[in-house]
């Protein structure tokens, strides 16, 4: 069980292998439960969270549900795996009878426990016939009472309204009171979310991430196939628009299967891909996705999951992202948070002689540029595509921790990651990779936190940004796989010490090529390398804080540092960031005259005018 080993070799790739890819992950967690004797709740570990160790512990248990109701939505599992159904519908009698003393409780205004109640709500759907329908009139009563409470109460308006909907749309089908007039005032208020092309903004307009895939998109679309409502027309727009959005969303991963790491919840992990399991369930019509490609993005991406260092000894699933972590966690990130990937799962409802089943997966062809301005992102793939780099501008997370890292840097990368800071004190600390950190002295560093203006082009990304009142910086980022540029013009009235950073690697290499206005350092990953093109910087290979990127635990980072006094300056300069590579790629000269960038890269000549750089008359 050390490690979760048996995962490393599943292929994904019957309904068979998924099946047994559940019961893996969840046996540590099922076992421990039953050890504990708290039907209903696990305690896997003792890291905190902004909600109380109850609700940690319940989280657990309730968000492996997410996988065990599609799987027990066939009636012969509930008998081939007859100890999970039993533990699972005692934890479930258990949690919601009032006069038990591992009651979940009553609830308040915002708790927790409600997301919780789309996995149970969901379960229970699911299983109907063989759970819900056994049960006798005073344990219905019992949990229909716990659920109600979501009607009782104020939750947010984001993605939580989908659990109210669906907690609904599950007394809906169990003919029991629902409260219509809320599932529809909820479905109306979803519908002011959306942007277009299959994209919403989850509850706030500057924050797109992958709460769009694993919620607004998944939510939708399991509503739609579980509604009772005949002929419902927001059924038939979120099918719609999911059929969409596979378009675009594809370009978030590599031909390997790996997703963009980038935004909030990525504790979450193999969820990155339950889309494409939530698409597959619904059956719809992905527009230029196929089923086949549909079967190579999930498999694909949870296989890629499946080999990195996620779990804990006793198999638990960790707090992390490539690697146990809690530097990079958000405040709701408790033990049992990252069991939410279990979404994934929801293809065990789909039928064993489905097309979905039959079909051999099919790798998707890649863009090698793409535009997405309802992500913010100019998105970039190598031409073996196995490497995605995303540019972007407009992104604001404004209360989860290291929203700056996770949103606002200037480029993301699948192989090289991106890090959060430890602290902005002390540059090792920061761990400034793909930024433009500020400070009027050596210490306390600031980087972008919102944005006055931005634009996502088809050839680079503007950003306009200001860390002080009297300080402005628009930035420039040019994409020219491996490389890309970037331009900063800075209006200041204070004097400044800049560090810009480039790309992190794994730090297991060496340094190459160094000169003052150029450096390289070849990784296991490939090579990172930043060049000055203005003459202003000074170029250097930097060591942060242990396990401050996501992907690595210890990195090496390139930078380049200089210090501005107070009036108008200009920076330019070339970063490198080039997977899997074992030498420099070619080499790239720039330089700007008045608003149009001149530069060279592989014995051509490019000229790329900027339209934010305005002349003066």
């Amino acid at each position: 069980m050390i490690f979760q080993q048996q995962l490393k070799q599943n292929p994904l790739q019957t309904k068979q292998d998924f099946e047994r890819a559940l019961i893996e992950l969840a046996e540590p967690v099922y076992h421990l439960m039953a050890e504990q004797k708290t039907p209903g709740r696990v305690h896997l570990s003792d890291s905190g969270s902004v909600y109380n160790v109850d609700r940690r512990d319940i989280e657990v248990f309730l968000r492996t549900l997410w996988g065990f109701g599609p799987l027990f939505s066939n009636a012969q599992k509930t008998i081939e795996y007859q100890s999970f159904f039993k533990q699972i519908n005692q934890g479930i009698l258990t949690g919601t009878n009032p006069n038990d003393s591992l009651y979940w409780g009553t609830l308040h205004d915002y708790d927790q426990l409600f997301v919780e109640m789309g996995a149970l709500a969901t379960y229970l759907i699911f299983t109907k016939d063989t759970f819900w329908s056994t049960l006798n009139a005073t344990e219905q009563h019992y949990l229909f009472n716990w659920l109600d409470q979501i009607n009782q109460h104020t939750i947010p308006n984001t993605n939580w309204l989908f659990f109210r909907i669906l907690v609904n749309t599950f007394f809906e089908t169990v003919d029991l009171l629902a409260s219509d007039q809320q599932l529809l005032t909820d479905l109306a208020e979803i519908e002011q979310y959306y942007l277009d092309d299959g994209w919403y903004f989850d509850g706030y307009v500057n924050q797109i991430d992958y709460y769009i895939p694993f919620g607004m998109q998944y939510y939708g679309l399991l509503y739609a196939k579980l509604t009772p409502r005949k002929n419902c027309p927001y059924a038939e727009q979120f099918k719609q628009r999911g059929g969409i959005f596979a378009q675009s969303f594809k370009e978030w991963f590599t031909m390997e299967g790996v997703a963009l790491p980038f935004g909030r919840s990525l504790a979450y992990r193999f969820a990155q891909s339950s889309y494409f399991a939530i698409a597959a369930f619904a059956g719809i019509d992905c527009l230029n996705v196929s089923i086949a490609e549909t079967k190579y993005l999930l498999s694909k991406n949870m296989h890629h999951w499946f080999q990195q260092p996620i779990f804990t000894a006793e198999g638990y699933l960790s707090i992390g992202y490539y690697y146990p972590n809690l530097v990079v966690a958000e405040g709701y990130n408790a033990p049992g948070s990252p069991y939410w990937s279990f979404k994934n799962f929801i293809i065990l409802a789909i039928d064993d002689e489905a097309f979905f089943w039959q079909t051999t997966p099919q790798a998707p062809t890649f863009s090698l540029k793409k535009r997405n301005p309802y992500s913010r992102m100019l998105l970039v793939h190598s031409p073996n595509q196995n490497e995605l780099q995303a540019f972007t501008a407009g992104q604001h997370s404004h209360e989860h921790a290291h929203g700056e890292a996770k949103y606002e840097k200037f480029v993301y990368s699948t192989t090289f990651g991106f890090s959060v800071s430890k602290g902005a004190t002390l540059e090792k600390q920061g761990a400034f990779d793909n930024t433009l950190a500020v400070s009027e002295s050596d210490t306390h560093y600031r980087t972008v936190f919102g944005y006055k203006d931005y634009a996502i082009h088809e050839n680079y990304v503007y950003a306009c940004w200001q860390p002080w009142p009297n300080v402005t910086i628009k930035t420039f980022l040019i994409p020219c796989y491996p490389w890309h540029l970037r331009l900063h013009l800075i209006e200041t009235d204070r004097d400044l010490s800049l560090i810009c950073g480039g790309f992190s690697a794994p730090q297991d290499g060496f340094e190459i090529k160094a000169t003052p206005n150029f450096v390289a350092y070849q990784s296991s990953k490939g090579i990172i390398g930043i060049k000055d093109l203005c003459k202003k910087l000074t170029c250097q290979v930097t060591y942060p804080e242990p396990n401050t990127n996501l992907l690595y635990s210890k990195t090496a980072l390139v930078s380049g540092k200089t210090q501005i006094t107070a009036g108008n300056h200009t920076l330019l300069l070339a970063c490198l960031g080039d997977a899997q590579a074992k030498e420099v790629a070619s080499s790239i000269h720039a330089h700007l005259e008045q608003n149009v960038l001149h530069y060279t890269y592989d014995n051509r000549d490019y000229a790329l005018t900027l339209k934010e750089i305005v002349l003066s008359s």
